[in-house]
């Protein structure tokens, strides 16, 4: 059965996955995290701007700036219900105090930063038992941004040079915080190339999904099915048919072949049935100018 809840997953913006941790600043961004994916994850959330919220900056190096910069973002849509959780031990994942914050929430949202702070942090935690009971038996949303859309599923890349990716050994895989099954998920996908940390992963492993998330783009996940919101792409790479591959042949550092692998292209009201396989293009109606 598919779970209760709801997963948003999201490429990041910038190095470090949250449109704070940006020479920038703030406003460039306003537009795709305020009347964007920031209000999706509000209207998918059971009390609307009255549901209480934690943002969870454990993966962020500046997570003071991160937590601040949230709540501004959402108070421009009129969410006011929210706190900051910065968890740095396992100790304070097993809090009783905190683990009582995270029972009282409707919404999680995690930062990104390194996502393998968040798997060793939180794995195995009360505060991880808690996120997936909640997950599956409740009207209950997790989101992430960049480190922490690539520990949301089983398997998570925590390591691989972009230009090196389809050489052997070079990306490293470990488990990540497990609220999806069967797939793997890169972020800051278009930008950084990272299509060969997909490909290898996939290749690896060919009955998980690979997911790789462009940059102010993300999944809306969700009985099974995925649809693709925000404004750029996101990269299908589909294993099941994979023919042939040389990866337990080669040498350590060796290129990798790889044959018939299926790849699709998700971009705004895009959706893919996880169950079928099926991916349904969005057509919109254009308006023709006079």
């Amino acid at each position: 059965m598919a779970p209760k809840g709801k997963l948003i997953i999201i490429g990041g913006a910038i190095d470090t996955g949250s449109f704070a941790e940006t020479q920038f600043g703030l406003p460039q961004n306003m537009n795709f995290f305020e009347r964007g994916i920031l209000k999706r994850i509000t209207t998918e959330s059971i009390k609307g701007n009255d549901s209480r919220f934690e943002i969870m900056t454990t993966a962020s190096l500046i997570p003071e700036k991160v937590g601040e910069e949230y709540i501004k973002a959402f108070a421009q849509l009129d969410v006011h219900n929210i706190g900051v959780l910065n968890i740095g031990s396992r100790e304070e994942a097993n809090n009783p105090e905190n683990a009582a914050r995270i029972k009282q929430a409707d919404v999680i949202i995690f930062t990104g930063g390194d996502q393998l702070r968040l798997s060793s942090i939180f794995g195995g935690t009360e505060i991880h038992r808690i996120l997936l009971d909640k997950y599956e038996n409740t009207d209950f949303v997790i989101a992430g941004t960049s480190a922490g859309a690539a520990a949301s599923s089983k398997n998570m890349i925590y390591q691989g040079s972009s230009k090196d990716a389809l050489l052997k050994g070079e990306v490293k895989i470990t488990g990540g915080l497990g609220f999806i099954d069967d797939v793997i998920v890169d972020t800051h996908f278009v930008q950084r190339g990272r299509i060969g940390r997909l490909l290898y992963a996939t290749a690896s492993n060919p009955g998980i999904l690979g997911i790789g998330l462009g940059e102010d783009t993300g999944l809306y996940i969700h009985n099974n099915t995925m649809e693709a919101i925000g404004s750029g792409m996101v990269i299908l790479v589909d294993g099941r048919f994979m023919a042939d591959t040389n990866l337990t042949d080669v040498e350590m550092g060796q290129p990798v072949s790889i044959k018939n692998m299926v790849v699709h292209v998700m971009c705004d009201g895009d959706i893919y049935d996880l169950v079928s396989h099926q991916l349904v293009i969005h057509h919109p109606k254009v308006i023709p100018t006079a």
